[in-house]
Parts: C-alpha cells; sequence; structure tokens
C-alpha cells in the first residue's frame, strides 16, 4: 500500500463521509464498502471505549450515548498518532471545551482534565517521597532558599468551578447532591506510593505548588500564595503536601 494510500486508508477509518480509499480490494470484490465499514465501525467502538475508559466520570455525567457522540466526533478531527493509547485524549478536555454541543455543561472539561491527569499518574515512573523529618536537619535560617524536586506523577489541576466536587461524586468518591458553593476547586494529582490520590487544595495551595514543582524555592513560592490568598498557611500547607509525598528531594 502507497503512503497515500495509507494516509487515506486512516482517514476514512475515523471519518465515516469519507469514501472506501481507491485501490482497496478484497477476494469477492473490487470495491469492499460493506468489510470496510465493518472495519471502520470496530475502530471507531475501540477508540470510544478507550476514552469512556479514560473518563468515566465525564461520560456518567453526560451519558453513554452524548459521549459515545462526542468522542465519536473528537476521533475525526484527532486521530491516534500511537499504536499505545495510554496518552490517547489527553487534548479531549481541549476539545471539549470548544464542542458547542456540550457548551451548557462548563465544568467538564475540567473534570476531563482531573480524569487525563489521573493517568498520567498512574502510568508515571515510580519514586520515593522525601520524608518530612527531612526538614528538621535544615537550618531555620535556611528555609526559605530551600528548593523541592516535585514527584514525577505529581500535577496541580486548577478550576473557576467545583470540579473537584463534581469529579468526586460521579467518580463514587462521595454521594451525588446538590451542590450550594459553587466556588472554583484545585487539586494536587499523584501516585507517590500504589494508588492514585486527588487531594483538594485550600485557597493559595495550587501557585505554591505549582512554584515549587516550577523550582522556584519556598520563600518566593511562600509569597505567591499570599498574593493570592492572604490568609495562606504555610506550614499546613507544607505539611500536607509532604503528607501526599509531593517531594522526591530538597536542596
Amino acid at each position: 500500500m502507497s503512503l497515500v494510500t495509507q494516509t487515506e486508508f486512516a482517514a476514512a477509518l475515523v471519518d465515516p463521509g469519507l469514501a472506501v480509499p481507491e485501490g482497496l480490494t478484497a477476494w469477492n470484490g473490487p470495491r469492499p464498502e460493506r468489510r470496510f465499514g465493518v472495519y471502520r465501525n470496530n475502530v471507531a467502538v475501540g477508540l470510544i471505549g478507550a476514552l469512556a475508559s479514560r473518563f468515566p466520570a465525564a461520560a456518567k455525567i453526560v451519558g453513554e450515548e452524548f459521549f459515545a457522540g462526542m468522542a465519536h466526533e473528537f476521533i475525526r478531527l484527532h486521530p491516534p498518532r500511537s499504536p499505545l493509547l495510554l496518552a490517547y485524549g489527553d487534548d479531549f478536555a481541549d476539545f471539549v471545551e470548544c464542542f458547542e454541543p456540550a457548551a451548557e455543561i462548563p465544568y467538564l472539561p475540567d473534570v476531563i482534565r482531573l480524569e487525563a491527569a489521573r493517568g498520567k499518574a498512574y502510568h508515571a515512573a515510580d519514586a520515593v517521597p522525601i520524608d518530612a523529618s527531612l526538614l528538621a536537619t535544615v537550618e531555620p535560617a535556611g528555609l526559605e532558599s530551600l528548593c523541592f524536586t516535585s514527584h514525577p506523577s505529581a500535577s496541580i489541576i486548577r478550576s473557576i468551578r467545583p470540579a473537584v466536587t463534581i469529579w468526586a461524586m460521579n467518580a463514587g468518591e462521595m454521594e451525588l447532591g446538590e451542590i450550594a458553593d459553587w466556588t472554583g476547586e484545585d487539586a494536587l494529582v499523584i501516585r507517590a506510593e500504589m494508588t492514585v490520590e486527588l487531594h483538594r487544595l485550600p485557597p493559595g495551595g495550587a501557585v505554591f505548588l505549582m512554584r515549587l514543582f516550577d523550582g522556584i524555592d519556598l520563600g518566593h513560592a511562600f509569597e505567591a500564595a499570599l498574593a493570592e490568598a492572604a490568609d495562606f498557611d504555610l506550614s499546613a500547607n507544607l505539611a500536607g503536601a509532604l503528607a501526599a509525598g509531593a517531594f522526591t528531594a530538597i536542596r
């Protein structure tokens, strides 16, 4: 099969609006529309299933039929570029953000981002977090100049909506119910040991950890957190991050 035919073949697999590529034949006829249609359908079902497996809370929120239609359109516009599907759908949230039929569910993209971060954490490299007692060996005068190395599975997801609560309600982590407070929520997603965990962060906590993950020293990370939340508690946030296993080294 020529490169052109391979390209046409791949495009036609994910777009039912395209005709069977020129040059394809079968033992029982020169234009195997039916056979290609079956193959195309199997590919679509498999990819939709892969997305539903990565984003089960999102699928629950919108329902199986809506999710399948949304995923099918994503597949048409963003076909896989690798036979390994572990990372397929990393850009699904960005697609959903512009998907007009989902416009009435503005929190959906952030729920998908949380689920994508959970998948990345699950497949991230193993690493041993530092013990909190290590800080006791640092002279008080040198604390603000400390820099931390983030755990390879750790990521921060920010949302202007209560995406963490919505995810938890649709992931079986808490009971479904009315959400009275629609304040934004931020989360640390991490797999310090065997289980992926999602920690809701207090005000200022996200920018604090983001600065530390970027290699900024503790003093400047604290200043950035204070600029966002005047009542930011350094001790509580640092203790929480250490307990979650967010760091693998300090320097």
